[in-house]
């Protein structure tokens, strides 16, 4: 049974969504025509063949033929369901979601999000009140001011302390009423491996809450006071707390972010810290693991950018190469910044101040020119070996490279630093392209394949009949009394067909959120290429004329077919209904020679 609520909503966010302007904050976009192109997000190209009409509402790429409303475009961006792409469009309108009665389950789950949530506020409150109202706190408050980062940056953050004892939090929650296993579920204890109790599991840190897109406070980052190990220590994972989905910083730096046009990602909370108090706020941090795949996505969707300032050691490095593996999949523009002098953003603010740090900002590198000062700087590259180690070092960045100019022109560059043939370096290069990376790792495949798709006139003419039935639906009449949509000869065009007919006798007209309900992901797909494509300069009247005309022809020529041959299984029997066989053969005959 439908949800009226829930159609209202998803029919509002339609409504009030502009595909060209989702669309371009993703992609860059050119118009020519009553259609907009540009470089599809979904497959690598040089040559745009990513479509949209936006009187239609629908996209497609007629090289991975990926197509849909503005709904599917948000749900394959950024790698969700439909309907998580409907909420993800209903938020950044201020849509709010309708309310229904949930489940007993949602509802269990629901409360231990919000419990977990509470936890992790008072925690934050308690870690913030032993670093600014406690003695223990002394020694942190020393540390973070010796950093640069006053009052001010405390409580904007909530920093705080975990003093060194075993069980200070627990012990406090406990008297506050919070049970020992919801302080271990929620990672802030530790159960006692062969005693009964917990024990907390930060202690002696400089506490760093994390929070969601939100401000929800989901989980902590301790930074040990003096020589213990690990130096910094995350919560674990729970329903609230996923690093791969997380970037700290973000739900304070996204404003800032969309206003610049680009992200800064650094490595650590303290570089974040710091890079932010110094006044450049677009910045967020990663949470100790590698760049992922949903973290980008999550920053595109403020801005086309992100600027990497790693440590410029050789894990920052190595991170960095990283991280291009993640991007090149999304169409973010990358680029990296270079720390002279110093080994992390947060240094190199404190020695030459934020000024020094904002001319770093805007002489970043492409991701390949960082990677060529690099490994020229770093590889002798005198030798044949070294010329070998050096190239072999340069692969990886240059195999990313998608524009033919860009490729060229790194290509002549390597060439002549290294000393060695242009044809060498390009034959490494397709080498390197066909069967990976030196490390016998494969290169990531694309989010989409281009495909080629089978595609002849008649396949056309299917989809221009197809755009004439979505633009009116009385032409289905007229198309019914030519060519029976069962005998349509492509199946997802008889789907298409079926779907405008029960729309139709609904008394409705049809509508991309109905049709990306009810239409395969093949039908929906072949839809959306049949609303964005032209009819070759033809009128539209004389495109779906013509398009009859060639499908009635295959109809009548499959009758043919089948009355030739019934009347010659009838003859051979001595059965003279054959006569009738025939007679029928001839008049369909008759017909196509006159069409």
């Amino acid at each position: 049974m439908r949800d009226g609520l829930l159609d209202e909503f998803v029919e509002r966010v339609r409504a009030e969504s502009d595909l060209l302007t989702v669309v371009s904050s993703y992609v860059s976009m050119k118009r020519k025509g009553n259609r907009y192109w540009g470089c599809c997000p979904f497959h690598h190209e040089n040559t745009p063949s990513f479509s949209v009409v936006p009187d239609q509402g629908f996209f497609y790429c007629f090289g991975c033929h990926a197509g849909g409303n503005v709904f599917k475009f948000i749900s394959l961006i950024e790698n969700v369901s439909y309907f998580e792409a409907v909420k993800i469009q209903a938020e950044k309108l201020n849509i709010p979601m309708p309310q229904r009665k949930k489940s007993e389950v949602e509802i269990i789950k629901d409360q231990k999000i919000a419990d977990l949530q509470k936890i992790h506020e008072m925690a934050g409150d308690f870690f913030y009140n032993c670093l600014m109202k406690t003695s223990y706190g002394i020694p942190a408050k020393e540390y973070l001011f010796s950093r640069g980062i006053h009052e001010d940056i405390i409580s904007e953050f909530r920093l705080g302390y975990a003093p060194d004892a075993w069980d200070k939090l627990s012990m406090a929650f406990l008297k506050r009423g919070i049970k020992q296993e919801f302080l271990v579920e929620s990672g802030l204890a530790a159960q006692r491996r062969n005693s009964q109790g917990a024990y907390d599991r930060f202690r002696n840190r400089v506490m760093i809450p994390i929070a969601d897109e939100r401000g929800h406070v989901v989980g902590f980052g301790g930074r040990v006071l003096g020589e213990g190990q690990p130096k910094y220590l995350n919560s674990p994972e729970t329903v609230i707390f996923n690093k791969r989905r997380l970037l700290f910083g973000l739900d304070r730096s996204h404003q800032a972010i969309r206003q610049a046009g680009y992200a800064i990602v650094v490595e650590g909370y303290m570089d974040a810290i710091s890079v932010y108090s110094a006044g450049v706020r677009n910045v967020v941090a990663s949470l100790g693991t590698a760049f992922t795949s949903e973290q980008c996505k999550k920053l595109l969707r403020y801005a086309p950018e992100i600027y990497f300032s790693y440590d410029s050691d050789e894990a920052g490095q190595n991170a960095t190469l990283r991280a291009l593996s993640v991007v090149r999949e999304t169409g973010a523009i990358v680029k990296v910044l270079v720390v002279p002098d110093g080994k992390d953003p947060d240094e190199f603010i404190r020695r030459h101040g934020v000024d020094a740090f904002r001319a770093l900002v805007k002489a970043a590198l492409p991701l390949m020119e960082y990677r060529m000062q690099y490994v020229l700087k770093h590889v002798e590259h005198s030798s044949l070996e070294g010329k070998v180690k050096a190239l072999n070092a340069l692969l990886p960045v240059l195999a990313e490279l998608r524009n033919a100019v860009e490729i060229h022109a790194y290509v002549v560059r390597i060439a002549q630093v290294l000393g060695i043939d242009e044809g060498a370096v390009r034959s490494e290069m397709r080498r390197f392209s066909q069967h990976g990376s030196s490390a016998g790792e494969p290169m990531r495949a694309s989010i989409r394949q281009v495909v080629r798709q089978k595609d002849d006139a008649v396949r056309r003419a299917g989809r221009i009949i197809i755009k004439a039935a979505w633009q009116d639906t009385d032409v289905l009449m007229h198309l019914k009394s030519v060519v029976p949509i069962e005998q349509f000869p492509n199946k997802l065009h008889v789907e298409i067909l079926r779907f405008l007919e029960k729309q139709e006798m609904c008394g409705v007209l049809p509508d991309d959120i109905t049709a990306a309900e009810e239409l395969s992901e093949e039908a929906a797909s072949e839809l959306s290429r049949a609303l964005v494509e032209d009819s070759d300069g033809q009128e539209v009247t004389e495109a779906y004329e013509d398009s009859v005309t060639s499908l009635r022809k295959v109809y009548l020529q499959k009758l043919f077919d089948e009355h030739s041959q019934k009347a010659d299984e009838l003859s051979r029997g001595g059965d003279s209904g054959y006569k009738q066989e025939l007679a029928e053969s001839q008049r369909i005959k008759d017909e196509m020679d006159a069409l």
